[in-house]
């Protein structure tokens, strides 16, 4: 398992630091803690339950970080167009970075992905660390492809030539981004299309969720034509171009559940240090209505926030149900955002493409090691 964080506003930058590092429960101190209000609800009552929630939320996450966040700096000096992804990866927990705190004490952005990893059988080096970029488009991921090296060499052959050339680690996850690159370059609208560039296009978010669910699809499929039934994927997405988002919450089995993930439409305003009220559920010191370079909270314009888990966590958390401005996101649903404003949608499969293979889980860690759903790579 890892832990992402996503934000897009059309209007409305935040400072990286307010919101990955100043909340209680922000993603950079979720390297060794969770909260999950309302999984309770999902089967948990039973020792099973307990356990598959255990297993696909665990608590550690200490094998790298990495930031994607737009800055329309480079339209100024070619002939790029629009906002363009800068990233910063290290392989080490994020708060003790001072390179990462220098930058998210100075730079704000009205596009932000974060990712924090738990690695599986691939190398905890930097390369590996997500959010992963094709031109002007992020992709991240939280969960894992089952038995990814059985279909490994069909996913390759399924890309296009310059998105495998792209790749420079070995994750499932990164093979799903160039996947998906190709998929999504079948929407170009220039003449040739796909390829580096269509990377440089923008896109619906139809076409987005489009491309996606074919990736999906393929794996799916690929993975069937196994001689063995496999357990199903755990695929917690999140893409986009600068302008538009989607996430997905998707596990491909007939009950078990896929890692936590949440949206929020109005916790942004705890998480700008421009308005009253802050992510730990204080007041604003900093917060005067007379000051030049504060905001009212009801000023603050459309935005969504995509998480693994909710950051405004309070000193005294919520009763299990209550997830207070979050709202979980159900299994197998998408939110497709633009310009700020979300769309929720649910999404069927093929039932031939579900899995009824139950995972096994165990009380005992050590026995956990091979079936955990943690982050892919």
């Amino acid at each position: 398992m890892c832990r992402w964080f996503a934000y897009i506003s059309a209007t409305e930058e935040c400072l990286l630091e307010d919101v990955l590092m100043t909340p209680n429960h922000s993603l950079c101190k979720q390297v060794n803690s969770n909260f999950l209000p309302g999984l309770a609800s999902h089967n948990q009552d039973t020792k099973q339950g307990e356990l598959e929630l255990a297993t696909r939320n665990r608590y550690l996450n200490i094998d790298g970080f990495g930031v994607g966040w737009y800055s329309s700096t480079r339209a100024a000096y070619t002939t790029i167009e629009g906002p363009r992804p800068t990233l910063f990866k290290c392989a080490q927990p994020p708060l003790h970075d001072l390179n990462f705190k220098s930058i998210a004490q100075n730079t704000s952005t009205r596009t932000l992905f974060a990712h924090i990893r738990a690695a599986t059988s691939t190398p905890v080096v930097t390369v590996n660390n997500h959010p992963f970029a094709f031109g002007r488009h992020i992709i991240m991921h939280n969960g894992s492809i089952s038995n990814f090296e059985a279909i490994a060499r069909g996913v390759c052959e399924k890309m296009h030539y310059d998105a495998f050339a792209a790749m420079g680690g070995r994750t499932d996850s990164e093979h799903f981004a160039a996947l998906y690159m190709t998929h999504l370059g079948a929407h170009s609208k220039k003449s040739g299309g796909n390829g580096t560039s269509s990377w440089e296009e923008n896109y619906t978010a139809v076409e987005m969720k489009s491309a996606l669910i074919k990736t999906l699809e393929d794996i799916f499929a690929l993975q069937k034509k196994l001689p063995e039934e496999l357990p199903g994927n755990s695929l917690n997405i999140a893409v986009t171009d600068g302008n538009s988002m989607v996430a997905m919450r998707v596990r491909n089995h007939i009950s078990e559940q896929p890692p936590s993930l949440y949206y929020s439409t109005v916790a942004g305003v705890s998480l700008n240090n421009k308005y009253p009220g802050t992510a730990a559920g204080d007041d604003n010191p900093d917060w005067t209505p007379d000051a030049d370079w504060t905001r009212k909270a009801e000023d603050y314009g459309p935005h969504v926030i995509v998480a693994s888990e909710p950051s405004t966590r309070v000193a005294e958390a919520p009763k299990v149900h209550d997830t207070g401005p979050w709202k979980l996101i159900e299994k197998n649903t998408c939110v497709m955002v633009e310009r700020g404003v979300p769309k929720i949608e649910k999404m069927e499969y093929d039932e031939k493409l579900m899995s009824k293979k139950v995972t096994v889980f165990s009380d005992d860690e050590s026995k956990m090691d091979g079936l955990c759903d943690r982050c892919g790579g």
